[in-house]
C-alpha cells in the first residue's frame, strides 16, 4: 500500500529536474538580452525574452506544486520555494527590462550596458552548472561555493559597470538632453537588478548547502 502510494508522488528528483529547466530558460533569456543590448534583432529578442520568462513562470508553478504534493523533498520545502522564486525573479527582471526598453523605443546600448548583457550570460551560466549540483551537495560542496562566490563577484563588476555607466550618461546627457539621461539610467538600473536576482540565488544556495552539508 505505502509503495503504491510512493508512486503517486512526485520523486525527489523531478525537483532538480525542473531546477535544470528553469535554469536553461534563464540561460537562454540572458543570451537573448546580450544580444539585444548589442543591438541584433531587438524586437525579435524581446519576444524570445517574453516567452522564455513565460515558460519559467510554468516551471515555478510545477515545482511549487510538487512541494505541496510531494510525500518527501530533497531538502527543506521552504528551501525548495525559496530557490525557485529567486530564479524566477532574474528572469522576471530581463523581462522587465525588455519592457523598459520597449517603452522608450529603445535602439542602441551604451558599451557599458553591453558589458552589463555579458555578465548576465556569464551568472546565467554560473547558475545553470549550480543548480544540478544540488543533487549531490555533499559531494559537491566545495564546487557549489566556488561557484556562488563566482555570481557574488559577478554581481560586484556589474555595480561597478552601473556606476560608471551613471556618469558616462551624465557626461553625455546630464546638461543637453535630459530624457535620454533619464532613460539611460532606468536602463542601467533594470540591469543591475536583474544581476542582484542573480546574487540573491547564490545566496539562497549557499544558505541550503549550509543546512544540509
Amino acid at each position: 500500500m505505502l509503495g503504491w502510494f510512493r508512486k503517486l508522488m512526485p520523486r525527489e528528483d523531478r525537483f532538480f529536474d525542473l531546477f535544470a529547466q528553469h535554469s536553461r530558460t534563464i540561460v537562454g533569456a540572458a543570451e537573448a538580452l546580450n544580444e539585444l543590448l548589442s543591438g541584433k534583432d531587438i524586437e525579435g529578442k524581446c519576444r524570445q525574452i517574453v516567452e522564455l520568462e513565460n515558460q519559467a513562470d510554468d516551471i515555478t508553478r510545477n515545482v511549487l506544486l510538487a512541494v505541496r504534493k510531494s510525500f518527501i523533498t530533497p531538502f527543506d520545502r521552504g528551501d525548495i520555494k525559496d530557490l525557485i522564486m529567486s530564479m524566477d525573479d532574474a528572469i522576471d527582471m530581463m523581462h522587465k527590462t525588455v519592457k523598459t526598453i520597449r517603452l522608450f523605443e529603445q535602439r542602441s546600448f551604451d558599451p557599458r550596458m553591453q558589458q552589463m548583457g555579458e555578465v548576465i550570460v556569464k551568472a546565467a551560466y554560473l547558475v545553470a552548472e549550480a543548480v544540478p549540483l544540488l543533487d549531490r551537495m555533499g559531494a559537491n560542496a566545495t564546487r557549489l561555493a566556488n561557484l556562488t562566490e563566482e555570481i557574488i563577484t559577478a554581481e560586484g563588476h556589474a555595480d561597478e559597470l552601473h556606476e560608471q555607466g551613471l556618469k558616462d550618461l551624465f557626461r553625455t546627457h546630464g546638461a543637453s538632453n535630459a530624457m535620454a539621461y533619464i532613460i539611460g539610467s532606468e536602463i542601467y538600473g533594470e540591469l543591475e537588478k536583474v544581476v542582484d536576482r542573480f546574487e540573491d540565488v547564490a545566496n539562497e544556495i549557499n544558505g541550503i548547502v549550509i543546512e544540509s552539508v
